[in-house]
């Protein structure tokens, strides 16, 4: 009978060993009818580069938030809706705002927020680079289209287009983003957005730009050298930010994009 135990014991370190071993990647989600949604795209793409998704509900209390952070090893802040522009960047609203969420907006800010205080690596994507922008200190263009007369690329493409890339952006040499892509200086990406960053927070370096100047990458890769606005506690860890979506090139069976991911997950395993 000891012997089953000491082997129990033995097998239920074994597991516990392994899980701890791999990072857990919280998810930030939105809320719709009721129900706490993600696209599986982003869980399986976090699955491919070796972490373990954990959907994150959409809340704001702050205790319970810092209750999931304390759980989780790296963070992965979702696309979706238009930012409240009065509320976070002192904008009026302009036509072609689109859907806005204020509850989401909160929660999103509180989130990213807490985590980088933390030193919890992130990886922002569409609104999620945006939401870098918004919750540091920085501001957005609301409406592509109607405030930057000079934008002739099509960042908002159709639903079906996203499989694969629609237009090319120009990567920083010797970025973070340049090295995980294999030290390239071009890209061919997708696109879904009408909105992107105009004003880049302090502690933030653009990365990647479209044609048109479009801001389509941002970073923090070195955080003795960037730091955060003083106003915002900075716990040092890894911040990427991409306007484009590789979760959905990866899912299509394109590889191309997942070392973004799997550097995510590495740097939640070092956290």
């Amino acid at each position: 009978m000891k012997r089953l135990f000491l082997l129990a014991a033995l097998l239920l370190g074994a597991v516990s060993g392994l899980f701890a071993q791999t990072p857990v990647i919280g998810i930030s989600s939105y809320s719709e009818n009721g129900r706490c949604q993600v696209n599986m795209t982003y869980v399986n793409s976090v699955r491919m580069a070796g972490g373990v998704p954990l959907v994150i509900p959409v809340t704001g209390d702050e205790a319970q938030i810092e209750a999931i952070l304390s759980t989780i090893d790296g963070l992965v802040m979702t696309g979706g809706e238009d930012f409240d522009p009065l509320k976070w960047f002192g904008e009026e609203p302009i036509r072609g705002l689109g859907e806005v969420v204020p509850e989401r907006d909160d929660f999103d800010v509180k989130l990213v927020r807490a985590a980088v205080a933390k030193g919890i690596p992130v990886l922002g994507i569409c609104r999620g680079e945006q939401l870098l922008a918004v919750a540091f200190g920085g501001s957005l263009w609301q409406d592509i289209p109607s405030q930057v007369k000079d934008s002739y690329v099509k960042h908002r493409q159709g639903p079906t287009s996203g499989a694969w890339g629609t237009h090319s952006i120009e990567i920083e040499y010797n970025s973070l983003l340049y090295r995980i892509l294999g030290n390239r200086e071009s890209a061919v990406v997708n696109s879904f957005h009408h909105q992107a960053i105009k004003d880049v927070p302090q502690g933030f370096r653009v990365v990647a730009r479209a044609a048109d100047g479009i801001i389509e990458a941002v970073e923090r890769s070195n955080a003795k050298t960037n730091r955060l606005a003083p106003e915002y506690k900075d716990g040092g860890g890894l911040i990427l930010g991409v306007q484009f979506h590789p979760e959905v090139i990866t899912n299509a069976g394109n590889p191309e994009f997942l070392p973004i991911f799997k550097t995510l997950v590495a740097a939640a395993a070092v956290k």
